[in-house]
């Protein structure tokens, strides 16, 4: 086993997400987590039999891709997650350039809003790319399909069905307002730094 399943149950009590929801996507989660490792060994297995050239291995490889990014996002989701009201300091280093890409941080929330509340199934991301040193709200369809190459992920927001249909059936508003509350934004701007 490569990757272990990380333990977020000190997101118990998290106001708009009830247990079930939470024990659920953790339970989704972890499926990744041994989904990877499976792919793992069976690359592993038939490149040791020297099956490089198979329908069964070119799968594995287009499935790794999907499982992995499952699991890291996943990652990040609840590592961006707090019970404690962590607002964002609106002097350090991500509050300016969030000044600088969006005009204010007014403007960067009605963008991420407007992208989280778009039709379909995925992810939001607060994207930084390196080279230019630019944010981006961005949306990820799939886990492995709309992601910015070479950019960091510091804020990710779930918005499959699961992340939000047990507690607000399809009142997905609802869903972004409780998340925009729960933003960890420590943790967003370490990652930014």
């Amino acid at each position: 086993m490569v990757y272990k399943v990380k333990n977020y149950e000190n997101l118990f009590g998290l106001n708009g997400f009830s247990e079930i929801l939470l024990k659920n996507h953790f339970t989704l989660y972890e499926g990744y987590v041994n989904n990877v490792n499976k792919l793992f060994d069976l690359q592993k297995l038939l490149l040791n039999e020297e099956k490089l050239l198979t329908p069964e291995y070119a799968e594995l490889k287009r499935r790794f891709g999907w499982e992995f990014n499952g699991m890291r996002l996943h990652e990040l989701y609840f590592e961006n997650l707090t019970k404690e009201k962590k607002l964002l300091d609106k002097e350090n280093k991500l509050s300016q350039q969030i000044i600088v890409d969006f005009g204010s941080l007014e403007n960067w929330e009605k963008d991420w809003r407007a992208v989280g509340a778009m039709r379909g199934i995925g992810w939001v991301i607060l994207s930084f790319d390196p080279i230019t040193k630019r944010l981006f709200n961005v949306w990820i369809g799939e886990h492995d399909v709309g992601h910015l190459v070479g950019c960091i992920p510091l804020l990710v927001m779930d918005v499959f069905e699961h992340a939000y249909i047990t507690d607000y059936g399809i009142k997905r508003a609802d869903y972004l307002n409780s998340f925009v509350s729960a933003i960890d934004w420590t943790v967003v701007s370490s990652r930014f730094e």
